[in-house]
């Protein structure tokens, strides 16, 4: 069944996400275009209003459109306490990574197109990390091409997170797959997903949709 839906196709349609960091929004041929509005280190993250279960399949179409830069969807994000990432006592966050990684929050982070540093650029791949605690679970290749080669097309991107089971694919291709056996810790479970970005990548979203499974 689906529980949320949002084609990002206007700036308007994003008002009530909660920036997290310097997130340039606008509308651009039909889809949502996030930058960075401050300088190359000023990464952000920006979550969507509403809080899903524990078993979901979550949708969106992604376009590259310059780079270099990071692509990031936290999922499962929750108090490390139990509640809402946005609860009073949670440690405030503007957008640096450390925050979110190693921090009061609970959350998967799958990153899917890694062009910010060259290591990254030299060899594809999709990382799947469990926080707190910065843990690199599992890893797939990234099939997504270089911005001046994707010429604006868009990517099918889809995640299931099926309680403690992840799977990640591109225009239908399987990436990875991982079963949280808990050696990293609690298992993560509902929350809140965001997109996240590391400047300068200015990337195109749309046809977001989350359903339950």
């Amino acid at each position: 069944m689906r529980v949320y839906a949002n084609p990002l196709a206007t700036a308007a349609q994003v008002a009530d996400w909660i920036a997290e960091g310097p997130v340039r929004a606008e509308s651009v041929d039909g889809a949502l275009q996030l930058s960075s509005a401050g300088g190359d280190d000023d990464h952000f993250t920006f979550w969507c209003p509403e809080e899903f279960g524990d078993r979901i399949r979550v949708s969106w179409e992604f376009s590259p459109v310059a780079e270099p830069g990071l692509a990031m969807l936290f999922f499962g994000a929750a108090s490390s306490a139990g509640g809402s990432i946005f609860d009073d006592g949670v440690l405030p966050r503007d957008g640096a990574y450390p925050q979110y990684h190693s921090s009061d929050i609970r959350a998967l982070h799958v990153s899917y197109f890694r062009r910010r540093w060259e290591g990254e650029r030299a060899f594809h791949t999709c990382n799947l990390r469990k926080s707190p605690g910065f843990h690199l679970v599992t890893q797939g290749a990234d099939p997504l091409p270089p911005a001046i080669d994707a010429r604006g097309a868009f990517y099918q991107v889809e995640l299931v997170k099926d309680g403690d089971d992840v799977r990640f694919g591109i225009d239908g291709l399987p990436l990875f797959s991982w079963h949280d056996d808990q050696s990293t810790g609690a298992p993560v479970g509902a929350g809140r997903i965001g997109f996240r970005q590391m400047s300068p990548l200015v990337a195109r979203y749309r046809n977001l949709e989350v359903f339950s499974l």
